[in-house]
């Protein structure tokens, strides 16, 4: 019975280990087989990446999938790069592009053109630009000179720039514009903005911006140290209620009205 019992114990003893190595055996043969499905599935992809994705002949290829799940490598390279006049004249083509240009040329031009603020040989710097709707709608109406900028470069019609501190000499422009409120309420430093626009407009010059009709007309006026505000209007742009304030650059005098 003693030998029996110390037999049991033994075995026992003995049964951890075995289970291990088993264990062991399992996990590295998993091992093993993973790593060479990896292997195979990058061996896959290396041998599909075909020059064919890329034509020589079309240097526009872009590596950006339509597809969420890619499954080639030539996936990546489904879709060209489409050229900034032709996506220029899609975006002119579209309804929302041609509202906003009927809304500029009919609410935002003509008072800037009554106070002489306004004329086909103006030098005029859009701030905010987006896309260039400004820029282009200036254009259309015989502005030969419309420079736009915005945080985001986006050709042909805007350019990259910080509001914060503009890339031009004093005085370079004769009108600075914007008909997006959010130059002013989305600036950093709405102070600093002010004071760039001030100094890149010529003495007798014209401010022209748009801002929300929930900010105080004097907090915006105040903001322009150095011109003469001449008018604050209410205006629909493109569904959209905004208030424009029109100012002139003229350091000799700096009353508000």
């Amino acid at each position: 019975m003693r030998r029996t019992t110390q037999s049991m114990a033994a075995s026992a003893a003995r049964s951890p280990p075995a289970i291990d190595r088993h264990a062991v055996r399992l996990i590295t043969r998993v091992s093993v087989a993973l790593a060479a499905i990896a292997t195979l599935s990058l061996l896959h992809l290396l041998r599909h990446a075909s020059i064919h994705c890329f034509p020589a002949s079309n240097p526009l290829a872009l590596t950006i999938s339509l597809a969420p799940f890619p499954r080639t490598s030539c996936d990546a390279a489904s879709r060209r790069v489409v050229p900034p006049d032709r996506r220029l004249a899609k975006l002119r083509a579209s309804p929302r592009w041609r509202r906003r240009a009927v809304s500029l040329a009919t609410s935002a031009f003509p008072p800037l053109r009554g106070l002489g603020l306004l004329a086909a040989s103006s030098r005029v710097l859009c701030l905010a630009a987006g896309a260039g709707h400004a820029v282009d709608a200036l254009r259309a109406v015989g502005t030969r000179d419309a420079t736009g900028i915005d945080l985001v470069d986006f050709p042909p019609l805007v350019r990259r720039a910080d509001p914060h501190h503009l890339p031009f000499s004093d005085g370079a422009f004769d009108l600075v514009f914007s008909d997006d409120p959010s130059a002013i309420s989305g600036a950093l430093f709405a102070a600093r903005l002010a004071s760039e626009a001030e100094r890149a407009v010529r003495r007798g010059g014209g401010i022209a911006l748009a801002f929300d009709r929930e900010i105080e007309t004097a907090a915006v006026a105040a903001l322009f140290k150095k011109s003469r505000v001449v008018d604050v209007k209410d205006v629909t742009l493109d569904g959209s209620q905004l208030d424009w304030l029109r100012a002139i650059h003229d350091t000799s005098n700096c009353e508000y009205f």
